[in-house]
């Protein structure tokens, strides 16, 4: 007995016909409407996105304080802005609590703006470490984070005038002063300090200017002291390059006055208006990135 052969069935199909089988084709229509997903999202980011600004932290509570009366000015120039902070270490909230808190309200994005001078190991290690823990906890979280501070017009102009508000004349030609950071191992950042000081010296008549730092940096307060008396200094005067008081502008405040008679001494930046408008300056440049970047996927 010969074994059957099944014969294949042929169905009448039409040209719009397609396999089962056959990967479907994306439409022109879908296609636009994924673009306008992604263009969409990147306008709620534009909205909505908190800011979040991050300081480093202190055991001393004017630290804090400080931080939180800049955050003040910053929430007064934009009413409409969801304005939260946080602190890398010593100080509540910490960073990633905030960030926690933020995706709990509901919010897909969120933008970082450190309340940093430079970028140095903080800025480098501790925020980026501390987004990506909170990436890692809330994968459809985007979390961006801004530039630091630093270097910009201004944080010397508010420097400055902390300054002028010490009673430092720009006129006096004995007057030797000096600009004090925290002090840093990555050289970098100590230029910043550096370069301010000089741009100081150029505009004033100033027996002389010099940088100085706290820790981990040359010269410390006593040399530039000494420099500066060698420059022809009678009197002195100290300005600040930190946002906040704490240990270590204490630390700069005690030296001064140990090796110099009365010098005069600036207040840090803290709640400067200058400052809180470089706050949202590096917010708003952080989410134009972001929704360009957003609105390029959408459009490929």
């Amino acid at each position: 007995m010969s074994t059957p052969v099944s014969t294949p069935v042929l169905l009448n199909r039409t040209p719009g016909d397609r396999d089962a089988n056959q990967p479907r084709e994306t439409s022109k229509r879908e296609i636009g409407r994924d673009a306008n997903t992604t263009a969409n999202r990147g306008e709620a980011v534009r909205l909505t996105a908190p800011l979040v600004a991050v300081a480093h932290g202190s055991r001393d509570p004017r630290s804090a304080a400080t931080v939180h009366a800049l955050l003040d000015v910053v929430r007064a120039m934009r009413p409409d802005l969801d304005v939260r902070v946080a602190f890398l270490d010593l100080s509540a909230p910490r960073l990633g609590d905030v960030l926690s808190a933020v995706h709990g309200d509901g919010h897909s994005d969120a933008v970082v703006v450190p309340l940093l001078l430079g970028r140095a190991f903080h800025a480098r290690v501790d925020v980026p470490a501390a987004v990506a823990d909170a990436q890692l906890r809330y994968p459809r979280f985007q979390v961006h984070i801004s530039d630091v501070l630093g270097p910009d017009p201004r944080l010397d102009a508010a420097a400055w005038r902390r300054l002028a508000e010490a009673g430092a004349p720009a006129d006096d030609p004995e007057l030797g002063v000096i600009l004090a950071g925290a002090g840093s191992s990555h050289a970098p950042a100590n230029r910043l300090v550096s370069a301010v000081a000089a741009r100081w010296q150029a505009k004033t008549s100033w027996a002389g200017t010099s940088e100085a730092f706290a820790a981990a940096a040359d010269p410390d307060v006593p040399a530039a002291i000494e420099a500066l008396r060698a420059r022809g200094a009678r009197r002195f005067a100290v300005g600040s390059w930190f946002l906040a008081p704490g240990l270590l502008p204490d630390r700069i405040s005690a030296l001064a006055r140990e090796h110099a008679p009365q010098p005069l001494i600036a207040a840090p930046m803290a709640d400067d208006a200058g400052v809180a408008d470089l706050v949202l300056q590096r917010y708003a440049e952080t989410l134009a990135a972001t929704t360009s970047a957003l609105q390029l996927s959408a459009a490929l």
